[in-house]
């Protein structure tokens, strides 16, 4: 019952939260079981651009240490937020979502370009956290229940945990401006005076992701119709 429980729960996933977090499962299992070492995925523009070692722009993401708080921690709040986003604000725009993400990987891959960043994980889920933050200001949070904050305030807090657990902030930070450059320019730049939306979701994307919307002009054959259509019962078998 267990399993079915966790198969239906596991299948209930919306898509692209459901790749990511299994991709990041699968990338710590394999390290785990020495299938494959952190040294083959962390970001590293010389053997990217030099060796054509490509995957490191995707590995690094998917990477979020050994097994142990840390990784439990990210992994919940992964899934959680990817997750609401999803469903939330991203309801039928499965397309919009897939941009968002690949906006905020190349902003922060350019990042990594000029600073001594090895994995990039954490800080797509603090980009993650934002803008879903930012996009429902008046929920209130609990955070182990010690402090309650309004949502906008929670990557902040996530921050603040961080450097409480001697951790270096600047993903956080790179994490946090990601995603207030993805927010200002999806949000709060088209609704302003003279602004306009600078983010357009490239048409093959919309094609590979999101189903096509129905004509509501269409008007089927009769014979395409529902009520033209053979039943079971109606059908002949040859003998």
């Amino acid at each position: 019952m267990a399993y079915q429980g966790f198969a239906q729960e596991y299948l209930g996933m919306p898509a692209v939260t459901r790749a990511y977090t299994t991709a990041c499962v699968l990338t710590t299992a394999a390290v785990q079981l020495e299938f494959i070492t952190p040294f083959q995925l962390y970001f590293n523009p010389d053997l990217i651009f030099r060796k054509f070692q490509i995957w490191r722009l995707i590995t690094n993401f998917l990477f979020f240490g050994p097994l142990g708080f840390s990784f439990f921690f990210n992994m919940i709040f992964l899934y959680r937020y990817c997750r609401m986003l999803e469903e939330g604000s991203f309801r039928g725009r499965t397309a919009d979502f897939v941009f968002m993400f690949l906006f905020g990987g190349f902003l922060m891959t350019l990042f990594g370009l000029f600073a001594s960043l090895f994995f990039l994980g954490q800080a797509f889920t603090i980009m993650l956290v934002y803008v879903w933050s930012r996009r429902n200001p008046y929920i209130r949070m609990n955070f182990f229940g010690l402090l309650n904050f309004q949502a906008p305030f929670l990557p902040w807090v996530l921050m603040g945990f961080s450097l409480l657990l001697g951790n270096s902030i600047i993903i956080d930070l790179l994490g946090i401006a990601v995603g207030h450059i993805y927010y200002f320019l999806e949000d709060v730049f088209p609704n302003q005076p003279g602004g306009k939306k600078l983010l357009l979701t490239p048409s093959f994307l919309k094609m590979v992701f999101d189903t096509p919307e129905e004509d509501p002009n269409y008007n089927p054959l009769p014979e395409d119709r529902p009520e033209h259509q053979p039943r079971d019962h109606d059908q002949q078998h040859p003998q």
